[in-house]
């Protein structure tokens, strides 16, 4: 019996996200330059060839990878934004970004050293820039939330909260198992949504 579209799409899909596991695996491990397209195909379990049939090779492959991100990282914005009042759209932040780091504490420390490529490297840089611009269009719309709370620098408030949150961030991504998700979570809402 021949397959639905739908199979068919689902297959596409899981192969899609095999092959991106397996780069991000050996991006971490071996860094971009020293991963070729051979090494990720052998990594994800398939031929050279299929891979190709998805990506055109390893810099269209990063480029998906660091679009998708960019749009998780919108979507836990979208859905803190549909909510009615700032201190739910903080709190949803702080939830969306903390419960995503800490099921992908690696994918974190990929991205972070992606937005850190020194202006020289031609090839990696372009998507540094895309990460940093998403960043900065995202705080904006954050500086809005704390402007709704009535705060009196609500860009120096929205820059406090930033740095709490990404530095949290980063350490659950360094140490993942050594931090109180929960406790930090609640401390970082009783801060800012007083």
């Amino acid at each position: 019996m021949p397959r639905t579209p739908e199979e068919n799409e689902r297959i596409r899909q899981a192969t899609i996200e095999k092959i991106r596991a397996a780069a991000m695996e050996l991006f971490m491990k071996q860094g971009y330059y020293a991963t070729s397209i051979s090494d990720i195909a052998k990594h994800a379990r398939f031929s050279k060839g299929l891979l190709y049939n998805y990506y055109k090779g390893k810099e269209e492959l990063l480029s998906e990878m660091v679009k998708d991100r960019i749009g998780e990282v919108a979507e836990v914005m979208s859905e803190a934004f549909s909510l009615e009042t700032p201190k739910e759209q903080l709190t949803s932040i702080v939830n969306g970004a903390i419960d995503n780091i800490h099921k992908n504490p690696e994918v974190h420390r990929f991205y972070l050293h992606l937005q850190t490529q020194p202006e020289a490297d031609v090839d990696l840089i372009k998507y540094s820039r895309l990460i940093i611009e998403e960043n900065a269009r995202l705080f904006e719309l954050q500086c809005k939330i704390f402007e709704r709370m009535g705060e009196s620098e609500p860009r120096r408030r929205s820059l406090y909260f930033s740095s709490v949150l990404q530095g949290i961030m980063l350490m659950i991504a360094t140490y993942p198992q050594k931090f109180p998700i929960e406790e930090l979570k609640q401390q970082i809402i009783k801060e800012f949504c007083k």
